[in-house]
């Protein structure tokens, strides 16, 4: 695997993360409602669900590429596009950020189970997974060792991801509950993915 492929995977994985979506808002709503302490057991749940679908996924592809190149390919050029779309969807959606206080008392154990389940029985994690990764693989390299690469980037990323987010609500709730600056954040985040998703148009291309 070259630098540059693992390069752009965590620079789109890294934009594609922050995109507020169901396991953030869990992630928000327990920090709002019960503070800084409930960062780091819900991080560890969100990397643990990822940490599922992510395989699932890459089993699944491990076993089409496999079978059939050609739809290998096919699926490169249709993650390339999923990511300009989730830009152009991310760049319209404005200042939303619907997340709830979660007040009820809940041992980290079970915070960690419930940030699992949501983000690992969400269809739409294993479903973007599918969509994402091909565009990152080289058919002609050892996919174990991809795989491995991946996947140990991706929940390092996705840990970080939800810890910070955590933090940030339980000490920051204004800028949370806030819908100007969570637009902003919308926008600079949608513009950021559709760029990721030209260059990874061109990234697909040139290795295939």
């Amino acid at each position: 695997m070259s630098f540059e492929s693992w390069a752009a995977f965590a620079a789109a994985s890294s934009i594609l993360l922050i995109i507020p979506g169901p396991t953030v808002l869990l992630v928000v709503s327990y920090a709002l409602g019960q503070g800084w302490r409930t960062a780091f057991p819900m991080a560890v749940g969100v990397a643990l669900g990822d940490f599922t679908a992510m395989t699932l996924s890459m089993l699944g592809l491990g076993a089409l590429l496999a079978t059939s190149a050609t739809l290998f390919t096919i699926l490169k050029w249709v993650g390339a596009a999923y990511l300009v779309y989730l830009g152009i969807k991310l760049w319209r959606a404005g200042g939303t950020l619907d997340a709830q206080p979660r007040t009820d008392a809940v041992s980290a154990a079970k915070m960690l189970g419930h940030a699992w389940l949501v983000t690992a029985l969400n269809p739409k994690s294993i479903t973007f997974f599918v969509a994402f990764l091909p565009a990152f693989l080289d058919p002609a390299g050892d996919f174990l060792t991809q795989m491995l690469v991946f996947e140990t980037t991706f929940l390092v990323l996705a840990f970080a991801n939800a810890f910070g987010y955590a933090l940030v609500a339980s000490r920051a709730r204004r800028f949370a509950s806030n819908p100007r600056a969570i637009g902003v954040v919308n926008k600079v985040g949608g513009g950021l993915l559709v760029g990721a998703g030209v260059a990874t148009v061109s990234f697909a291309g040139s290795r295939t």
